[in-house]
């Protein structure tokens, strides 16, 4: 049996909506507000006590949002205030559940560690100019323009773009290594980014 792999519904409403999808969630990771936010537990909860899933992920605390996006254009944003070091993004739906957001070429992620931004995917970190830290960023992804950008929610701008050719569905995606995270879909693309 192949561990590596998972379906998740499609997105369907113009104006992408989800949750965090718990059975992909890492064993230290609690998700609150409905499955719209995640904390980071540092001993987390007994990976032996936790229902055996393959969509879970192992190794790594990430978790996956439950849409699943093959086209189209989306934007959400990401409460960030209450966190150091954490990953936001786009996966893969099917990526492997060993690796972390990131580090393969089945995920593209913005992440936040040791006071600094950085783009990250197939491993390679590319440092991202930000002054400070905002306390919300947002996420923009264009399907079929091999687009995924995080945006400066209170300009609005495009802070930092990541080009790619999107092959197979995406999911959102959500590493968490302190603290907690809240998200919120369903909200339209800021004017002046398009």
């Amino acid at each position: 049996m192949n561990t590596c792999r998972t379906l998740l519904p499609l997105a369907v409403d113009e104006n992408l909506q989800f949750r965090l999808d718990e059975r992909s969630a890492h064993s230290s990771l609690d998700l609150f507000k409905k499955d719209t936010g995640i904390i980071y537990r540092m001993l987390g909860l007994d990976p032996t006590q936790v229902q055996d899933n393959p969509e879970r992920f192992r190794e790594w605390a990430v978790v996956l949002g439950d849409a699943r996006i093959d086209s189209g254009r989306h934007y959400w944003e990401v409460t960030v205030k209450k966190s150091q070091e954490f990953r936001v993004g786009v996966a893969e739906a099917l990526m492997c559940r060993d690796e972390c957001v990131g580090t393969s070429s089945s995920s593209w992620v913005f992440g936040f560690a040791q006071r600094k931004w950085f783009a990250m995917t197939k491993g390679k970190v590319v440092p991202v100019t930000l002054v400070g830290k905002p306390d919300r960023v947002g996420i923009l992804l264009d399907y079929e323009a091999g687009l995924l950008a995080l945006v400066d929610t209170e300009k609005p701008r495009i802070i930092h773009a990541l080009n790619a050719q999107f092959t197979s569905p995406l999911c959102p995606a959500f590493g968490l290594w302190d603290g907690e995270l809240l998200t919120h879909s369903g909200l339209e693309e800021p004017e002046g980014l398009k």
